[in-house]
């Protein structure tokens, strides 16, 4: 992941306008080694998503604030760069980071808190009926 931030850079470059409202696009250098920093904390876990036939980043995904003692408790964060939504990256993004937060991790719940006017990241969630599964989507 070290060696990815100007794929990542340009990613957000070309995303402004696709990202607008959801996350920042402000992305440089520092950001950049903040999320590595970030990545290193029991805390936290970070995924780039990357597409199998060229190894392009199509997004990101991660588990922040991982709780440990009896709750077991994650939030789950992701997002999809411009030109990349609708071949089913993020689905099988969140399916694979889902198995591992629970197999493991051993986390008991993981919560994905989207925003109601995100009407795709709601549709992967409920593309595999994910929240019958210990999994929580807040709205």
């Amino acid at each position: 992941m070290a060696d990815d931030y100007e794929e990542l850079a340009e990613r957000y470059r070309t995303s402004r306008r696709h990202l607008r409202g959801f996350v920042s696009t402000n992305y440089g250098r520092a950001k950049f080694d903040q999320m590595l920093v970030d990545s290193t904390r029991e805390t936290n876990a970070y995924f780039v998503i990357c597409r199998t036939g060229d190894d392009a980043i199509v997004g990101l995904i991660n588990l922040s604030q991982i709780f440990r003692k009896s709750f077991q408790n994650a939030y789950l964060g992701y997002q999809l760069f411009a030109g990349y939504t609708g071949h089913g990256y993020m689905t099988e993004a969140v399916e694979l980071v889902l198995r591992y937060a629970f197999s493991e991790l051993g986390l008991h719940r993981v919560e994905a808190n989207v925003q109601p006017t995100n009407a795709g990241s709601i549709r992967v969630l409920r593309r595999r009926d994910l929240q019958k599964r210990d999994f929580l989507v807040g709205t």
